[in-house]
Formats: structure tokens, C-alpha cells, sequence
């Protein structure tokens, strides 16, 4: 019965339309032949009323044609009514040529232009009519200010231009929306005074935001798509000051950019991944998905939050098989079950709960598997747990590392990707040392069948255990935020950014490399937290403190991301650079790895797991005499933060001698 109800609802549509349109047409029709009529009075009524209803076929039968009742009125773009009027000029073409080859009397081609043209006129001017009823019920008050419906929030929208227009638009049709755009706010005088879908455009920013206090505006929404990192900081920091709650109308940020074209923009918060200083990388992903397409992949430590993400975008190349490896079940099986729900029976995926310092249990998984790409992502990632953990720290890092090593070589892998991190330059702990040591292996390799690479960038924001959850929590309590020191820099990118990396990493050619993305400045944490708690609606050190803990064992207060700047040279990919330092041979990492072995098994203390690291690993030295010369660091000065700031605060308290 609900069937048969919504089949007849549907065809009242049509009718209702046709009714209105053969009331148009007809009027404009009968005008222009009554008239022709009168100057022509050997013209029968039985001549005119075969001309109309010809006309009047015609048109309607290419209309159809045209599918010109199939539209929605109430949504209707440009292109629905270019497809009106090329349909009338056709159906006038075909009403001239039966005219000419039918009838013994011809309308004149004036009076049959201007019949068809006014009857187009006035069935537009229903629809114009019709559709902007339908997005402004307050469409004879025109004259003033747009008022809000009832329990809708006024907004602002930052930008008149096509993306803010399409916004207010959609605002305005949807009966359901809770926001209702009163102002545009724009820079161009050409816009500024104007109105755009009744919506007055007043400007620019630089004299509005002094007065937007005094306006009916609640929020403000930015509508800027494809601004540049430092302008789009600019609009945020600048309307963020105004008091009013800011948005943005743009893609959500929690997926790598080739998935952004199936997700619909929406108004949301702005995230401080919109803050970030720069433009996010975005790579060739159809490359990406050709090279990895049929293949077999296996991920370890799949339930992490880099782990976990490639996961999701080697699902969407259509894998022959994806294989997730983790020693922690809770967080691989709701990988599991997402991966499930998005893809089906299409995916075909296999779990493996195994821990990467088994080798026994790594090459059993890889040899039933017989994976023919490896991304290894388990690994002991916080630094001031592994300083008080060194053992464990090396014993998973660098052995679990080695056995996966292992287990590729003899199943015959072809490419392998471990994940590195900055603080594997010149590292100050050993979490760091043993992420160059993992390196150092990974280099050694250059003999093997397999292709062995490493990928080294900073901290991620959002991942398990970062900063940026942190901060929120801490937010979200009431405060303070804590910060270990405020001259501490790192630098930052999204998961997205990261896994985009470690995947195009992946189908390169070069072998036993560290691959560095050109992550751009690094950034200050004290401003980090500090747009952290504007986002979150408060002002900084006013109603959020911040207060610094200082420096945890093993943390400096800059990282790196090149062991040498001489031994980086660029690739094809504006923002990969390889680091190409002279590889030890692969029999004295093994001597290395025999010697950290025996240390381990005699179950030698942190202290001396350190001291062992430090010989075996360049670079690696204490926390306090790196962060002693930092003023010297290239990345401050990067940053933009000079010597005298750096030393500003004093470096005693800390246990930093100077």
C-alpha cells in the first residue's frame, strides 16, 4: 500500500508541473495568435487551433525527450535550466518544420519565435518563482536584514565566493539545518554592498572584525577552500580573536586525500591538523593503487594508529590479501571488524596474533602467508617509558625488527617498509637509538633478494599516546595543560600525511635507503597547546593554564631529521628526500646484534644497555649535553627562535649545565 502511495505521489508531481506548464505555454501561445489573427483575417479559428496544438506538442514531446520532468525544481542548478531552453529551441525547430511541410497556413517565423519564447519565459518564471519560495519564506523582506528562523543559529560565512555561495545555499533549502547564514564577509570591493541569495555581503575582514561583536552573529563558518597553510592560519588566528565560535566548511581530516573525493564537505570544528604551518602533503595515489592492487601485504603491529591506517588504504587498493599482525588482540580485531564492515567479502584479510620477537611464530605467519610486501610498524614508540625499560625498549625494537627481517628474506618477500622516526637522529634516548640501530639493519641489507627501506618523520599528530590527546584530555578537565618545557620543538604531521609516505615509499625502486619527508618548520609545543585551548573554545593562560613539568629522561628539546644534510638528496617526489648514509657491512650489525643479544640474556641493567647502545649506535649521547648546545641547532633557528630566546629561560633548574 506504502508502494502504491508514493507511486501516485510522484506522478502528482508530474502533473501538477504539467499543468502549470501547459497554463503557461498556452497563455503566451493564444496571445501571439490572437494577434496574428487580427492582422491576418483570412486566417480560420480552425487554422489557429491546429497551430496551437502543434506548437504545443511539439514543445512538450522534446521537453520529455529531454527529460525535463524527471528534475527537482526545488534544487535546480544552471544546468537544469540550460536543459529547459535548448529543449523549447528545439521544440520550436520542430514546430517550424511541421509548419512548413503540414500546414497551408505558416506562422510567420516572428510570431513563432516570440510564441515559444514567451511561453519558456513564463515557465521559468514559475520555477524561479517556485524555488525561491522554497528556500526564502521571508522572500518580501528582501529589503531588510535576513532574520533567523526560530531556534536557528546566525552565521557568518567567511568568503562569497563559489563555495560559500554553493553553503548558504544549502542552508537556506534545508528546513532542518540549524544554522541560517546572515552575512557574507568578504575582501572584494566588487562583492562588498552587494547581496548574494539575499544574503548582504559586508567587508573586508579588516574593518568588520572590529565590529562583528555588534551583529546578529553567533558563529562563524570559513568557507576558503585550497587556501594556502600560512593564509589559512592568518583567517583562523584573526576570527578565532573575534569571540565568536569558528568553523569550517571543508572534508573531514581523518583519511588520507584520495578517500576526501567520496566524503561530502561539511561544516565542522576547525582541528588542529588545519593548523599545522604549512600545506599538507598529498601524493599520486592512483601510482600508489596500481603498484599495490593484487598484491599480498602484510602489516605489523596492524592495531597501532600508523599500523592501523595503512590498513584502511591498502583495503581500498584491493589487495589479494591483507595480512594484519599484532601481539594485542583488543585493537586488531576492531581493526578487524571495520575493515570488515567497509569492504565485505571483497577484501579477502587474515589476522595473526604474533609477537615479533618470536621468530619462530614470524616465520611461520610469513611462510603460510608468503607476503610480497612487508610494512613493519610494531615497535616500543614513548621515550620516557623505554628509559626506564632499555631492555625491553632494544629487545623489541631491534630484535623484533631483525627476526621480521629474517622471516622476509627466507619467504621471499619483495619489498619490506620499516617505520623509523626524527628521533632516530642523533638520538638522545633509547627509544631513538634503537630506531637507528633498526636503520642500521635495515641498511646493512643491501645484498639481499628483498628491497629494504626505512621511513623516518616526526611526531604524528592524534596517534595513540601524542601530545595532541593529551592536551585534550587535560582540556577537557579544566586544566592545566602541561608542557615539558616551552622552548621545546618538533615537527608534526597528520596520520594521513605519514601513511601516504610509508605507502609511496613502498613502490619506489631505490633499496636499503631512509626515506625523509620535507615536513616544513617544526613548531613550538607551547604554541601547539596554545591553539589547542583557542580551538577548544577558552583563552590561553587566562581560563587554560599551561604549566611546564620540565624535560622527561632522555628528551631533548629539538629533533632532527637527517643524521647528515650532505647525504640527503631529492627524488621525484617534491617532498620524499633519501638519506644516504654509507651502510656498515651486514656481518658487523650482526656482530653488534650478537654482542646486545648476550647483554640481554645476562640481564644487564639500563644503565649498561646504554653504555653498549652508545658504542654501537653514532651519534647517540646524552639528553643534557645535546639540549646544553642547543642554541646552536639549525632547527631553531628553522622555527624562527633566536639564541637569546632560547637562553632566556634559565637552564639550571632543569639540570642542563651551561
Amino acid at each position: 500500500m506504502s508502494g502504491r502511495g508514493s507511486f501516485f505521489k510522484g506522478k502528482s508531481r508530474l502533473a501538477v508541473l504539467l499543468i502549470i506548464d501547459v497554463l503557461s505555454s498556452s497563455g503566451a501561445y493564444w496571445f501571439l495568435l490572437y494577434r496574428f489573427r487580427i492582422l491576418n483575417p483570412a486566417v480560420t479559428g480552425h487554422d489557429v487551433f491546429f497551430i496551437y496544438l502543434s506548437m504545443l506538442a511539439s514543445v512538450f514531446i522534446i521537453r520529455i525527450f529531454f527529460r525535463v520532468y524527471l528534475q527537482m525544481w526545488r534544487y535546480a542548478t544552471s544546468d537544469v535550466y540550460l536543459r529547459m531552453v535548448l529543449a523549447d529551441l528545439f521544440g520550436g525547430v520542430l514546430y517550424f518544420a511541421i509548419d512548413r511541410v503540414l500546414f497551408p497556413v505558416h506562422l510567420p517565423f516572428p510570431f513563432a519565435v516570440a510564441a515559444v519564447s514567451v511561453g519558456l519565459l513564463l515557465t521559468l518564471s514559475s520555477r524561479f518563482v517556485y524555488q525561491f519560495a522554497r528556500r526564502r519564506p521571508d522572500m518580501f523582506s528582501a529589503a531588510r536584514l535576513p532574520a533567523p528562523q526560530k531556534n536557528k543559529i546566525s552565521v557568518a560565512i567567511v568568503g562569497a565566493g563559489e563555495m560559500g555561495v554553493l553553503l548558504a545555499s544549502e542552508l537556506l533549502m534545508n528546513r532542518n539545518s540549524r544554522y541560517h547564514p546572515a552575512f557574507f564577509i568578504d575582501n572584494d570591493r566588487r562583492k562588498i554592498g552587494t547581496r548574494i541569495e539575499g544574503i548582504p555581503v559586508i567587508g573586508p575582514d579588516t574593518e568588520v572584525l572590529e565590529d562583528i561583536g555588534k551583529l546578529p552573529v553567533q558563529e562563524i563558518i570559513i568557507a576558503l577552500p585550497g587556501t594556502e597553510a600560512m593564509k589559512r592560519e592568518q583567517v583562523f588566528d584573526q576570527y578565532m580573536k573575534t569571540g565568536c565560535k569558528v568553523m569550517i566548511y571543508d572534508y573531514p581530516t581523518d583519511r588520507m586525500q584520495a578517500e576526501f573525493h567520496e566524503q561530502k564537505r561539511q561544516i565542522r570544528e576547525i582541528n588542529i591538523e588545519d593548523l599545522l604551518f604549512r600545506d599538507a602533503v598529498a601524493l599520486d595515489a592512483p601510482a600508489i593503487r596500481d603498484y599495490y592492487h593484487g598484491k599480498r601485504i602484510l602489516v605489523t603491529g596492524a592495531g597501532g594508529s600508523i599500523g592501523s591506517e595503512l590498513c584502511r588504504q591498502l583495503a581500498r587498493f584491493e589487495p589479494e590479501e591483507l595480512v594484519l599482525l599484532d601481539v594485542y588482540e583488543n585493537g586488531v580485531y576492531d581493526l578487524e571488524q571495520e575493515l570488515k564492515r567497509h569492504f565485505g567479502a571483497g577484501l579477502r584479510l587474515s589476522t595473526v596474533i604474533a609477537n615479533v620477537c618470536d621468530l619462530g611464530r614470524v616465520t611461520q605467519a610469513f611462510a603460510a602467508h608468503r607476503p610480497q610486501v612487508v610494512f613493519h610498524a610494531a615497535a616500543h614508540k614513548h621515550v620516557p617509558l623505554m628509559e626506564n625499560n632499555c631492555g625491553e625498549a632494544i629487545h623489541n625494537n631491534v630484535f623484533g625488527t631483525y627476526n621480521t627481517v629474517l622471516a622476509a628474506e627466507k619467504a621471499e618477500v619483495d619489498r619490506f617498509v620499516m617505520i623509523s622516526t626524527d628521533k632516530a637522529v642523533n638520538p638522545t634516548n633509547i627509544m631513538g637509538a634503537t630506531k637507528r640501530l633498526c636503520e642500521m639493519v635495515i641498511q646493512s641489507r643491501e645484498e639481499s633478494p628483498t628491497d629494504f627501506v626505512a621511513v623516518r618523520f616526526g611526531n604524528v599528530l592524534g596517534s595513540n599516546g601524542s601530545v595532541v590527546p593529551l592536551f585534550r584530555q587535560q582540556i577537557a578537565e579544566g586544566g592545566p595543560v602541561t608542557i615539558t618545557d616551552r622552548r621545546v620543538i618538533r615537527y608534526f604531521m597528520t596520520i594521513p600525511e605519514a601513511s601516504q609516505l610509508v605507502l609511496r615509499t613502498g613502490t619506489r625502486a631505490e633499496r636499503s635507503d631512509v626515506y625523509v619527508l620535507d615536513m616544513g618548520k617544526p613548531i613550538k609545543i607551547m604554541d601547539l597547546a596554545k591553539k589547542l585551548i583557542s580551538l577548544s573554545g577558552f583563552e590561553p593562560e587566562k581560563d587554560i593554564a599551561i604549566r611546564e613539568i620540565g624535560l622527561r629522561p632522555g628528551e631533548k628539546l629539538y629533533e632532527e631529521l637527517l643524521v647528515t644534510a650532505e647525504s640527503c638528496r631529492k627524488t621525484e617526489d617534491a617532498r620524499i628526500f633519501i638519506e644516504r648514509t654509507p651502510p656498515l657491512p651486514q656481518e658487523e650489525v650482526d656482530r653488534m646484534l650478537r654482542a646486545l643479544r648476550h647483554a640481554l640474556d645476562m640481564k644487564a641493567d639500563d644503565a649498561l644497555m646504554k653504555e653498549l647502545m652508545m658504542r654501537i649506535v653514532p651519534g647517540y649521547r646524552s639528553a643534557q649535553e645535546v639540549n646544553a648546545n642547543a642554541a646552536k641547532a639549525a632547527e631553531f633557528q628553522a622555527a624562527g627562535i633566536r639564541a637569546d630566546e632560547l637562553l632566556g629561560v634559565p637552564l639550571e633548574p632543569l639540570g642542563i649545565p651551561i
